[in-house]
């Protein structure tokens, strides 16, 4: 029996609340992660776990056990990170979960970049829109827009996510281009249902009073691509993240409407656990993304702003 992995599967199945995930994340067969964990109860003397057919559930003993057992886990990994980093050579395998407006068109590049200088870091990239617990799903660290939902996580910016509202010109030609957002309410409308603001749209013109309003769309989706899709296939007027959009609107393909007014922005994060601060690997790929846009303006909202489709200036949300 080998303590070190059977204590790591143990914490694995303790965050998953699943021997099936945890083996997934090991990339283990499911039947090793269990032996392991059988492996530790016997020398312990009870059980870790309470197992259900639709749950698993720690002990008493094995909620007392797994504090400690984490910070075996974390302090070892991050002892044999600080030897590849003496020596190095950084290696081994980082898990990341990311936003899929993000990944499809820009990242894969990023990607390429940081395995040229780190061929020997295996990245496991789950693209998902959901909001996630780095520490209870087993990431290293998630990218996203919203903020840590524990005092666990810790957040690093890594840039702007501004919207604009904009349709194809076919679609305004024959329905007519919005002059206020009031004008909204008589146009079908493709909006994004992963807001927090959820139906409540806010726009800033100037130094005006900003124009609240409820908005019910026609189209609601987790995909901005969809809605984008949806928005040049002349059908409506979407809302979508300038990462997305910027190239259709580039293109004419897509027309931005109310560009006088100013939605509120969001950041894409880097979320992690506060436990892997130092872990070497985890450094590495955050300090390389930092770096990729610490110039100024993402690309893609470069492009806008040059053409006087939207403004520099942020307002948060």
């Amino acid at each position: 029996m080998d303590r070190f992995l059977s204590i790591e599967a143990f914490v694995r199945v303790a965050q998953t609340q699943s021997f099936a995930e945890a083996a997934r994340q090991l990339r283990l067969s499911k039947s090793v992660v269990t032996t392991r964990v059988q492996q530790l109860e016997e020398l312990l003397g009870g059980p870790l776990f309470h197992r259900t057919t639709r749950a698993v559930r720690l002990s008493e003993m094995g909620q007392a056990f797994l504090r400690d057992c984490s910070e075996v886990v974390n302090r070892t990994n991050e002892i044999v990170d600080s030897m590849r980093e003496v020596r190095g050579l950084p290696a081994g395998l980082l898990r990341v979960h990311a936003l899929t407006g993000f990944v499809l068109g820009h990242l894969a590049q990023l990607l390429r970049d940081f395995q040229e200088r780190y061929p020997q870091i295996m990245l496991d990239l789950f693209v998902s829109d959901a909001v996630i617990d780095p520490v209870k799903q087993g990431f290293d660290v998630a990218l996203q827009i919203f903020p840590p939902r524990s005092e666990e996580l810790v957040s690093r910016r890594l840039f702007p996510v501004r919207r604009v509202f904009c349709a194809s010109p076919d679609y305004l030609k024959r329905r007519g281009t919005p002059k206020h957002p009031h004008d909204l309410y008589g146009h079908r409308l493709g909006l994004y249902s992963g807001y927090p603001t959820r139906d409540r749209w806010v726009f800033h013109h100037g130094g005006d009073e900003p124009v609240v309003l409820e908005l019910k769309p026609t189209l609601m989706s987790n995909s901005v691509h969809l809605l984008r899709d949806y928005g040049c296939e002349h059908a409506g007027i979407v809302c979508l993240p300038t990462l997305v959009a910027s190239d259709a609107v580039v293109s004419g393909t897509l027309k931005v409407v109310l560009a006088d007014y100013q939605l509120s922005s969001f950041w894409l994060s880097a979320v992690y656990p506060r436990t892997q601060r130092g872990a070497f690997k985890l450094k590495l790929f955050i300090e390389s993304l930092a770096a990729s846009f610490a110039s100024g303006e993402p690309p893609w909202d470069k492009a806008l702003i040059e053409r006087g489709l939207m403004p520099s200036s942020l307002i948060e949300a």
